[in-house]
């Protein structure tokens, strides 16, 4: 995944030592809301929502909407913040270590043909809600937390 100048400066200075980080998921649907779409990381393979990291100054809102355009070529309309979270540690192969706070936004998608764009996603694709790949109970809990209408979860353990 393409690390951000500033985070390349700040590990300049410190080292792998862990870096506080702030993250945002677009959870893409379809007019319906019975697709997701979704793309596969070619780091690890993993099946995720679009994600990345917010800049410094950037809005998060801001940051969900220009992260899916620049890894999976489309544009969205961002909906609400579905949930706030707070990743555990992320170990990195070179050894960084960081922990993200996770601001998810519930979205819809605008226009725009979905593929893979910067080299971050190796495949992109819609899902039916119920027909989704092999996810990770952290993106289940994301995309669900898009799915329900009401105010922003966050959780308090």
């Amino acid at each position: 995944m393409a690390v951000p100048d500033f985070v390349l400066d700040l590990r300049a200075r410190i080292g792998h030592a862990p870096l506080w980080l702030s993250g945002v998921t677009a959870v893409i649907l379809d007019d319906a809301r019975e697709r997701v779409l979704l793309i596969r990381r070619s780091d690890n393979g993993a099946w995720t929502p679009v994600t990345g990291i917010i800049d410094p100054g950037e809005q998060p809102a801001v940051a969900a909407a220009r992260e899916a355009l620049e890894e999976a070529g489309v544009e969205i309309r961002v909906e609400r913040l579905a949930s706030t979270s707070v990743t555990g540690e992320v170990v990195y192969p070179n050894g960084d270590r960081s922990r993200y706070l996770d601001l998810t936004f519930a979205c819809r998608h605008v226009a725009g043909d979905p593929q893979p764009v910067d080299g971050e996603a190796s495949e992109v694709a819609w899902y039916a809600l119920d027909a989704l790949p092999e996810i990770s109970p952290e993106m289940r809990w994301r995309i669900g937390t898009a799915l329900e209408d009401g105010p922003a979860r966050f959780l308090t353990e």
